[in-house]
């Protein structure tokens, strides 16, 4: 495998921003679709449901459980993990989490693709890292690190006593004569607890592509979420997957799990065919080892919540004086922040500003670009790695080996020029009415994520009264600090969503939850309250001050390419507007947050 990085650059050329703005919209324009979401087929309850089997943890029979717990949560997951483990440091011992998957972890229970790491540093990532000791190894670790830092903390906080795993909800009610949720399972659970988490995510129901024929090939196929090793060879720690050596593999999709995975296919398939709607931004990654002295000189007691502010301050604004992470969320911020100062103070109006913003984007995406015909050897390959949207439309990614997989013999991009597979036949898969055969199908197209709430979390929580959640959310989401919904006492969201909403490290939105409702818990249980629930006024005037902020930035700009981001490039209704931040931005919400939380005053909430 060629390796050219250290090529010397192109030299810069100035940008035809106009141009440049009618290439974004032709290339968007090209890959919109009326179906949305629709494009993409649900599993569960289909005949396409064994796509959902779990490969990795063999299924255990139980009896059911008909006791009661103070705390249930759903989602075995980061959100699980770490409001559990706030919890137990608040003196709740009665915690159980319910988990589908047979182990915790979450999305990372389920990723276990040859490849996979964490995309933002894991010093920042990993949740809980001072409080189990554990150094991480590198500072983009790998999927089985991961896999064993949420072991760690089940482990630490004696989370796995009560929990239950290979389990699904199917009802949550509240009962307000007893003043307790009611939990019934897919296992024929019924049980009880006084409090109730939820803490599903976006990004554990996977879906495949509509493609016609998905049913009708012969060979072997399976979703990146359930990688078959007894099929590739090969481990989750890397390993070679020897038992593609004389097989014609390929992989529908190129988003952050392709680009992860597409390298370890490469150096192991006879031919690997990568098959591609829409390119991704390959930034440098620049993985490395830490070194335990250095380690050993920055993790000072309060190390991993100084670097988790000192991220956000620097991505998401906060006047920090110095980058301790130094990666590719936090570049296009200094660069950003290095044009606006260039304004003169008098001149620095907010259309200014965004100008300087987007000015920052063009120049990025154009280093990216070029990064792509500086590594790639075959120039037709090359133009067609190129991503022409702006490095926020979709999911940034970071790779030093994913462009270099196309110059190794057998590697072959088939870009379907925004259009995707025209249909799967028996023997492989047809792009622009040319069949190609082969052995093995590998679905690289993610999870749900906007799809309903119900649909991913697999029921509807009914509250005070009958309520469903789907109900009171039916013009959009409506929340105080997106962990409390009023009409649903004693439930708490973990997400970032009306909270400080930071998606570039959504573990930090997480970890602070989970220290907000440890809080709220304790102090319910402390005064003897057996109900704790938003009021109407709080949550009404939180979610009028979500309204006054700037609205939608992620994928929200009217020629991003159609992704996951912007709703695969449909209009999300006038619900959308609901799913921001707090105004000031992410580091005035954890400063806000915090004050809320130790004032022991917990306005807005009603305890009972």
């Amino acid at each position: 495998m060629t390796l050219v990085d250290d090529a010397p650059a192109p030299a810069k050329r100035s940008i035809d921003k106009e141009a440049l703005k009618a290439k974004y919209r032709a290339e968007r324009d090209k890959r919109l679709r009326t179906d949305g979401n629709n494009q993409y087929l649900q599993l569960k309850g289909t005949h396409l449901e064994h796509y959902l089997q779990d490969p990795y943890t063999a299924f255990v029979e139980r009896a059911p459980k008909t006791d009661h717990v103070t705390f249930a949560f759903v989602g075995g997951g980061f959100a699980g993990l770490v409001t559990g483990a706030r919890l137990k440091e608040a003196g709740v011992e009665s915690v159980r989490i319910i988990e589908k998957g047979g182990d915790f972890g979450g999305t990372w229970y389920w990723n276990r693709y040859p490849g996979a790491q964490c995309d933002t540093a894991s010093m920042i990532y990993m949740p809980l890292l001072e409080e189990t000791g554990h150094m991480p190894s590198e500072k983009y670790a790998h999927a089985p690190e991961i896999l064993e830092q949420c072991q760690r903390i089940g482990r630490q906080y004696d989370l796995y006593d009560d929990a239950l795993f290979h389990t699904e909800v199917e009802d949550m009610a509240w009962d307000d004569a007893r003043k307790v949720w009611v939990i019934r399972t897919n296992r024929g659970d019924e049980f009880t607890a006084q409090f109730v988490g939820l803490g599903t995510g976006p990004l554990h129901v996977p879906k495949l592509p509509g493609i016609p024929g998905i049913e009708d090939f012969k060979g072997h196929s399976f979703h990146t979420s359930r990688w078959d090793y007894a099929y590739t060879g090969g481990d989750p720690k890397g390993g070679l997957m020897e038992k593609l050596a004389d097989k014609r593999v390929a992989i529908i999709g190129t988003g952050a799990t392709s680009v992860q995975a597409v390298p370890h296919l490469a150096r192991a398939a006879k031919e690997l065919y990568v098959v591609q709607r829409t390119p991704s931004s390959v930034d440098v990654r620049g993985n490395h080892p830490i070194d335990p002295e250095w380690f050993a000189t920055i993790a000072t007691p309060g190390w991993q919540q100084r670097w988790l502010e000192n991220f956000t301050a620097n991505q998401a604004g906060g006047g920090a004086t110095e980058d301790l992470v130094m990666d590719g969320w936090t570049d296009l911020s200094r660069r950003i922040r290095a044009k606006i100062e260039t304004i003169p103070a008098e001149e620095r109006t907010p259309m200014a500003m965004l100008a300087a913003f987007e000015d920052s984007d063009f120049e990025k995406m154009e280093e990216i670009r070029a990064r792509a015909v500086q590594i790639v050897k075959d120039r037709e390959t090359a133009e067609n790695l190129k991503a022409w949207y702006r490095q926020l439309c979709k999911r940034p990614c970071f790779h030093d080996a994913y462009l270099q997989a196309f110059n190794t013999p057998g590697t072959q991009l088939i870009d379907t020029d925004g259009q995707g597979v025209e249909r799967i036949t028996e023997k492989g898969f047809v792009v622009a009415g040319r069949e190609y055969e082969v052995d093995c199908i590998i679905y690289a197209s993610g999870f749900e994520v906007g799809t309903e709430y119900k649909r991913r979390a697999g029921f509807d929580l009914t509250g005070r009264d009958g309520l469903k959640l789907s109900e009171a959310w039916a013009e959009g989401m409506k929340t105080k600090h997106g962990i409390h919904v009023h009409g649903f006492p004693n439930a708490f969201l973990v997400q970032p969503t009306q909270g400080a909403n930071l998606i570039s490290n959504v573990p930090h939105n997480l970890t602070d939850s989970g220290r907000t409702i440890g809080a709220v818990v304790a102090r319910a249980l402390d005064i003897g309250a057996r109900e704790v629930e938003v009021t109407q006024e709080a949550q009404e005037a939180w979610v009028a001050l979500l309204l006054t902020g700037m609205g939608r930035m992620m994928g929200g700009i009217s020629d991003c390419t159609p992704g996951y981001y912007n709703n695969e490039g449909q209009d999300p209704g006038p619900a959308a507007k609901l799913n921001v931040g707090y105004p000031q931005g992410a580091t005035a919400y954890f400063k806000y947050i915090d004050g809320w939380r130790n004032s022991g005053e917990f306005e807005g909430l009603a305890f009972r």
